[in-house]
This record gives C-alpha cells, structure tokens and sequence, in this order.
C-alpha cells in the first residue's frame, strides 16, 4: 500500500508540471525513476485487449500493471484538477518566483538525465544538439489563438500527451502553441464534462501509439535518446527564464485580456513597464531577483534529493 501512495505523489508530481505551460509531466516522470516502468505499463495495454474483450477484466488489469498506473493516473488527476485554478493565481501574481523554481528544477534535471547518457561520442552530441535545438525552436514559436472545436481539441490531447511523456518539452506549453491551453484549463476548472471527455480520449490515442515508439528507442538506442531528452530539457530553459517583458496581449475565450507573447529580458530591465505591461493593469514590476535565485535553488536541491535517494541500478 506504502509503494502505491508513493506512486501517486508522484503522480500528483507529474500532473502538477503538466498544469505550467514549459514544464514537463515527464521530467518528473524520470527524475522520480517510474519512466521505464510507465512506457511499459502503457505499451502493455494493446498486446492485453483480447483480455479485456473476453471479459477477463482481472486478467487484464494485472497484465497492465494496473494497480501502479491506477495509482499514477489517480495521483496525476487529483493534481491537474486541484492546482488548475492554484497554479493559474501563482503565475497571475507571482510569476518571476513560479519560473525561477521550475527554472531551478529543470536545470538540476538537465545534469541528472545527462548523467544517464554517459561518455559523450558524436552521436550523443548531435542527438543533443538536436534535442536542444528542438525544444528551443518550439519555445519561440508564436501561439495560436483559442480553438475549442471537438475535432481540434481531440487532436490537441492526441499532439500534447506526445510531449508530456518527453522529459524536456511541456504538453501545456504545445497546447499553448496550438491555442487549446485556455479553453483546455477553463474545462477544467468548469467541469466541462465534453470537452474533457474528448481532449482525454485524444490523450489516449496519443499515448497508446507514441509510448511504443519511445519505448522502442530507448530499448534499441538508449544513450542516444537519452542525450535527444537531455537537449530538449536544455532547449526548454528558454520558456523557463523567470523575467519577461509582455509585448502583446489578446483577449481569451472568457473575454479576458491576458499575455500573448513576451521576450526574455535581463532583471534590470524587468521593472520597465510597456504598453502591453499596462493593458494587463501592470504599474510596477519587481524583479524579486533575492527570492528567484532561493526558489530556483530550492527547485534544484529537490533534483539532487531525488537523485540521492534514486535505488541503485537505474539508468
């Protein structure tokens, strides 16, 4: 009972990064040493169906490994549904210390993924260069406005569930990019029954069909992948770096007028205040810098933690 209360924290874990739009649910995933064991749990579901068919539900949930992802998935939804409306108040009034945290955390993920590729050849440093270049081009790229169809938003869960299992690129962050983040969250926090109900099925043709492939080249090229995960986690700093200058706002779904793009600045600049900082009711901006590097360290101490405490044997 102990080993699956576990696994639901770190259920919860995962679906807490899922929530913030450039961390990844599969980060936590891989620092907390279930990655290898969720791939395989999830590709055992197809190969098992004929189970599940025949009526032998027993049968099937043990060949599954249902027990460890009931208690992951049960973990991760407690999450996503009790810190939707928590994380989206803490980014809104405390932005620079959210970033700085996660920022912490991924840099600490960076040095515990890349401890697991090994000595570097020139395969590992192209797959890293690749991975980071990736990742990096997908934070710059400009996001959609809003899109709630049902045809859309089940592509939106089948494309987001690709990334939330890739330690490094964030499943918000793609909904993001495709427009679904807003209207994805407000279902959430509505309760919206149908939405939720098509975007999940999208997340679980997605999974089914992208966790084979992952799985497939981690058993055949490990060290590469693991340097390709290891680039996008680099990559993904971009979208992390704490201080922001909004340069366009937009009106959302809900008739809100929220940031639409922004761009990295340094500290000192932070407290420029421009016209879109404005639109938003913005007058003063704090860097906070004290506070930042504290929550950025104490985002990195949690990876050495877990690096410490990880069983010997994984790699």
């Amino acid at each position: 009972m102990k080993k699956y209360f576990t696994i639901a924290l770190k259920g919860f874990a995962m679906g807490a990064a899922d929530v913030v739009p450039g961390v990844s649910g599969g980060t936590i995933a891989f620092i907390t040493g279930i990655y290898d064991e969720l791939l395989d749990s999830i590709n055992s579901v197809l190969p098992n169906l004929n189970l599940l068919f025949k009526g032998k539900f027993v049968s099937f949930f043990k060949a599954i490994n249902g027990t460890f992802l009931l208690s992951l998935f049960i973990g991760l939804g407690t999450a996503v549904f009790s810190l939707a409306k928590l994380f989206t108040y803490l980014l809104e009034h405390f932005p620079v210390q959210v970033w700085s945290f996660f920022f912490g955390l991924v840099i600490g993920s960076v040095l515990y993924v890349g401890s697991k590729v090994g000595k570097l050849n020139l395969i590992t440093v192209l797959a890293l260069l690749v991975g980071t270049f990736v990742s990096y081009w997908i934070t710059i790229l400009p996001p959609s406005a809003d899109v709630d169809s049902t045809v859309f938003l089940f592509f939106a869960g089948a494309i987001a569930i690709m990334a939330m299992i890739l330690p490094g690129i964030s499943g918000s962050f793609i909904l993001l990019l495709l427009g679904a983040y807003s209207t994805v969250l407000g279902a959430v926090k509505d309760l919206d029954v149908a939405k939720i109900g098509v975007f999940v099925l999208g997340c679980l043709v997605g999974l089914l069909s992208f966790s084979r492939i992952l799985k497939w080249t981690l058993t055949n090229f490990r060290k590469p992948t693991l340097a390709l995960l290891t680039g996008f986690l680099v990559g993904s700093l971009n979208k992390l770096w704490p201080w922001k200058e909004n340069l366009l706002n937009r009106e959302n779904s809900h008739g809100e007028i929220v940031s639409f793009i922004t761009k990295n600045v340094a500290p000192s600049d932070y407290s420029h205040i421009g016209l879109a900082d404005k639109e938003l009711g913005i007058t003063i901006q704090d860097p906070v810098l004290g506070l930042a590097i504290i929550f950025s360290l104490v985002g990195f101490a949690l990876i050495l933690l877990f690096w410490k405490l990880e069983p010997k044997g994984i790699e």
